[in-house]
């Protein structure tokens, strides 16, 4: 692994952060986010993805794109990751629509043999050529990226190259409950870029630099990305991998993170305005109800309220 920093790399890292902030003005129209129906994995997911694509006129046309899933743990008799099949009609969705390259990456943050536990959870399976499209981010190639509007702890994160030189990282998490933030969604599926190889496992730094701040920090440092949120099975109670399976019947996708992740708290019964993290984002006005163009489902026709620890009690949305 390189972690020697150029003039360059700084300099990308530093134009990377201020991309970030032009991209997330005040100003501009509301942010589209999507409701889609999915009651099994078995569906359509093709056409589904590609609707929402060309609703949010996501152009991919001889881009990189990059698709980062929620990939954990596995326990068959639970719903952790995201699911593979949706993750495979993800790939082809972006290919017929032009990109010039979709790849795979994830850094899962317990240290284990990553392509044995993706195997496990059916990826191997349902993805042609999987190792091939594969990369393990907690072992890339890193550069190190300034954070110039902290919230956390931290001034500076190296990030790994696969992720950062895509033209669209498309972060696709499981919609689950989190015991340390109340909910884990696009947002937080971010702690995946930060690799294992240089801050250890299970990346502690993030933990001893505030949670909720390092969320914010890492959605400004990425200025291009997209959101599908695997909603189709998710998990409530005590998650992120302890909790269990709940069924929400949705995915939920979007070009605005914090749009999208207040979207699906609605959709869990969970009150965004909770979250610090999203409190925390720079474009936090966007977690407003009224500042979001909802189309497909409405929030409360896919409503079901996930159940949440004792600690979180008080994150319950009324009615």
């Amino acid at each position: 692994m390189n972690q020697r920093i150029t003039r360059r790399e700084a300099a990308l890292g530093a134009a990377v952060v201020g991309l970030a902030a032009c991209s997330r003005g005040p100003e501009g129209p509301k942010p589209l986010v999507s409701i889609v129906k999915a009651a099994t994995y078995g569906e359509d997911f093709l056409q589904k993805l590609r609707s929402i694509l060309t609703e949010h006129k996501v152009d991919v046309r001889g881009k990189r794109v990059v698709l980062k899933p929620n990939l954990v743990e596995f326990d068959p008799a639970t719903a952790i990751n995201t699911s593979p099949v949706l993750v495979a009609a993800a790939l082809e969705a972006f290919r017929s629509m032009g990109a010039a390259s979709v790849q795979i990456a994830e850094g899962p943050g317990h240290r284990r043999n990553t392509l044995e536990m993706a195997e496990a959870a059916g990826y191997f399976a349902s993805i042609r050529d999987f190792e091939a499209r594969f990369t393990d981010l907690n072992l890339d190639d890193v550069s190190r990226v300034d954070l110039a509007r902290r919230q956390s702890l931290l001034r500076s994160i190296y990030l790994p190259h696969t992720a950062m030189g895509a033209d669209l990282l498309v972060s696709m998490p499981k919609m689950k409950t989190h015991h340390w933030v109340g909910a884990t969604l696009s947002m937080k599926n971010l702690f995946g870029l930060v690799p294992g190889g240089v801050y250890g496992w299970p990346k502690n730094i993030l933990h001893w630099s505030g949670i909720p701040g390092c969320i914010a920090d890492l959605h400004a440092a990425i200025p291009q990305h997209f959101a599908i949120v695997d909603g189709v099975i998710g998990m409530e109670g005590n998650g992120p991998i302890q909790g269990t399976p709940k069924a929400a019947g949705v995915i939920v996708a979007g070009a605005d993170m914090v749009a999208v992740d207040a979207t699906c708290c609605r959709v869990m019964g969970i009150d965004p305005g909770k979250l610090r993290y999203l409190r925390l984002a720079e474009d936090r006005r966007q977690a407003q109800e009224t500042q979001v163009q909802q189309i497909g489902e409405s929030v409360a026709s896919v409503r079901t309220d996930f159940q949440l620890i004792r600690e979180f009690s008080n994150f319950r949305l009324k009615a």
